[in-house]
């Protein structure tokens, strides 16, 4: 049996260990919650930008009328020979099985693609380091070179979604969409948490490109939290001051949706079809965006409750080690009673 000493500095390294872990919750808590109203305050634009080109889509003629092809580029349906995959993680750790399970289904997506060229753009340290290992970077291609199916990676962008900003979102977009109308790719999905609530989470592969239906998001593949996982989050957001039930936004979202739903001949001031033109990328932007903004709404709660978990597993270690140091102070005060007793029965 460890000496009470020991037992001592066990339990005072796990108390410091639990104010680390409490205070680390604390800090996902107040950052989810920013995260939350970033997104939240982002929905209005991306709702009327999907409403006044749904309205668009009704007076423009975005197919030709003689060979029934789209006009723009980002309609176009190709076969899927060279897809660019976005896998977007975190940067840090300690969010329980967040990252891990986000480059499971970016695995499991590249099994159902195998035959074909994949390349992929990493966002976040944590997808970088893992599919580094795996994969090699994309190398540029000479005249001599064979095509051959692979996966390669082509970029990865570190340190980016501490402080997202549309820009950075933005950026990604353009050169998707010129690589898309250039027909150097042919579809682009992305594979991310997405997030409605603390226990409303689900691991989503979406595909980006090609719009087949604005408004209409297609999911590859997708995989919804588990019942322990739920109880989990929600025992963590107890005390932590965080909403479990997702922001009720349906007024505004019907009000919204008026817009594209009204019999009303509206009046714009460029050509319909040029409109839709010029807006249908950065209907694209705003997918990316939102995604981004999710996927890090997704993490904070992942490490609030991983970090939720320590903390009670800190706490019923120290229990432990006190009932184990109690025990040892009786059985040495126990033996010290007796070899007083015994020593004095001597004399």
């Amino acid at each position: 049996m460890a000496s009470v000493l020991d037992i001592r500095r066990r339990i005072r390294s796990f108390a410091n260990m639990r104010q680390i872990t409490k205070a680390m919750k604390m800090v996902s808590a107040a950052k989810l919650r920013r995260t939350q109203e970033r997104a939240l305050a982002a929905r209005p634009y991306a709702q009327m930008l999907t409403n006044v080109l749904k309205s668009l889509v009704s007076r423009a003629e975005i197919y030709d009328p003689e060979t029934g092809e789209p006009k723009h580029p980002l309609l176009a349906q190709r076969a899927e020979h060279n897809v660019l995959l976005l896998v977007v993680t975190g940067d840090k750790g300690l969010a329980g099985a967040f990252n891990t399970n986000i480059l499971k289904a970016a695995m499991r997506f590249l099994e159902s693609k195998a035959g074909k060229n994949v390349e992929i753009e990493a966002i976040g340290r944590k997808g970088r380091d893992f599919l580094r290992r795996r994969f090699a970077a994309a190398k540029p291609r000479t005249a001599d070179s064979i095509e051959e199916a692979r996966t390669t990676i082509i970029g990865e962008q570190i340190g980016v979604l501490n402080k997202l900003e549309y820009a950075f979102a933005s950026g990604i977009a353009g050169r998707v969409i010129e690589r898309y109308s250039n027909c150097e790719i042919d579809a682009v999905y992305v594979v991310y948490n997405e997030f409605k609530s603390v226990i409303s989470q689900r691991l989503v592969v979406e595909r980006v490109l090609p719009i087949e239906q604005v408004g209409e998001v297609e999911v590859a593949q997708a995989e919804q939290m588990g019942a322990e996982e739920k109880k989990r989050a929600l025992e963590a957001a107890k005390g932590a001051g965080v909403s479990v039930r997702p922001a009720d936004t349906r007024e505004g979202d019907i009000a919204a949706a008026k817009f594209a739903a009204a019999p009303v001949d509206y009046i714009y001031e460029q050509p319909a079809g040029e409109l839709f033109n010029s807006l249908l990328p950065k209907y694209v932007g705003i997918q990316i965006f939102h995604s981004l903004l999710e996927s890090v709404a997704a993490e904070h709660a992942a490490r609030m409750t991983a970090m939720d978990a320590a903390t009670n597993n800190a706490t019923d270690l120290i229990d432990s080690l006190t009932l184990a140091m109690n025990r040892a102070r009786q059985a040495k005060i126990t033996k010290e009673i007796i070899e007083i007793v015994s020593g004095a029965a001597a004399l």
